[in-house]
């Protein structure tokens, strides 16, 4: 099997990712510089796969860093880069500092791929690129709208200089990939989203609340265009998700590329809005999760879903996982921490 290098293997989607490779034979190295990421993660992926990935604990922002771990580790097939900061709202307040992570690191890669021989890169991306569309699902064709958020604006660009990068030297191959709203955590509960302070992200704000963490739930905005007012996401499990860089991964080494360039969405192509999501984890774990509506949050897209059928396609890939089993799988990772925080207190 192939050699890849997972960029923030540490992080939620990458950790899922690095597991779903090893089962599949793949040799992992990992590069984080555990900003927002834990290293016990990796203990997590070991009782998992029985493998624990080589790591490596560099900033994808550091040239020569970076160049120096290409060194040590030779004959790497492809990367799969996920290394970026991703918090909408901290976007806009600190905008310079996504500019800076975002897209320095993806050019540091650009860079050190000729230099290394590593021709295969995929992107990670984000339906953000699309602002708030005109017409829904969304299609991999969609026009790009003005991005709402500054991190939205770094994933435009990201896939513009890829697609640059391309159209300037046919050494390149690159297959990129947009999120929809990655939920969940593995099976087994041994990873899961690990968020650094209040979280961003809607399911483990929901966890953290109904364990009791925190007071409530904030619900951004309920005088949205939508049926009950709140905002609308296409919202996909993390394993799925992981399986769909395998799938792009494997497209890409077996020379089943139409062109360089590839772009898929990655969604179930079901809108939910943010209450219903409360409701139905409500239900399937039988808690309740104290909520208030606050004001919108700059940033915030209304409503966006996905066409996954291009992907569903080319890449041999289908969202399967029921929401009901995924918001299930969040609670249970939510309760490990819990008992975890307990033994370690």
């Amino acid at each position: 099997m192939s050699k890849v290098l997972v960029t923030c293997g540490t992080g939620y989607i990458g950790s899922h990712t690095v597991v779903e490779l090893q089962q599949e034979g793949h040799e992992v190295i990992v590069v984080d510089n555990l900003f927002n990421s834990d290293i016990e993660v990796l203990n997590g992926i070991e009782k998992i796969t029985g493998i624990r990935p080589t790591f490596e604990n560099i900033d994808c922002t550091d040239y020569v860093g970076m160049d120096r771990m290409f060194e040590r580790h030779k004959n790497i097939d492809a990367i799969i880069h996920f290394a970026a900061y991703k918090a909408v709202g901290e976007s806009v307040e600190k905008p310079l500092l996504y500019y800076r992570n975002n897209i320095l690191s993806l050019v540091n890669l650009l860079q050190l791929m000729p230099v290394h021989k590593i021709k295969h890169l995929v992107f990670s991306s984000s339906c953000t690129v699309y602002g708030q569309p005109d017409i829904l699902p969304v299609t991999e064709n969609s026009p790009f709208k003005p991005a709402l958020s500054p991190y939205g604006n770094t994933k435009q660009i990201c896939e513009e200089i890829i697609r640059d990068t391309i159209h300037s030297n046919s050494f390149y191959h690159s297959i990129v990939l947009r999120y929809f709203n990655p939920i969940g955590a593995h099976p087994s509960a041994e990873i899961g989203e690990l968020p650094n302070g209040v979280p961003n992200n809607l399911l483990p704000f929901i966890t953290q609340t109904a364990i009791g963490i925190r007071k409530q739930l904030l619900v951004y905005g309920n005088d949205y265009n939508t049926p009950d007012g709140t905002c609308i996401r296409d919202y996909i499990d993390v394993v799925d998700l992981a399986k769909a860089h395998v799938s792009a991964l494997n497209r890409m080494l077996n020379h089943q590329q139409k062109n360089n360039l590839e772009v898929f969405n990655l969604g179930t192509g079901r809108g939910l809005s943010v209450l219903e999501i409360i409701k139905m984890f409500e239900k399937v774990n039988n808690v309740k999760v104290p909520y208030k509506i606050v004001g919108r949050r700059e940033g915030d897209i209304e409503k966006v879903w996905a066409d996954p059928s291009y992907a569903n396609k080319e890449l041999g890939w289908k969202a399967q996982r029921p929401l009901e089993e995924t918001l299930r799988s969040a609670w249970e990772w939510e309760k490990k921490l819990a008992e975890r925080s307990k033994q370690t207190a």
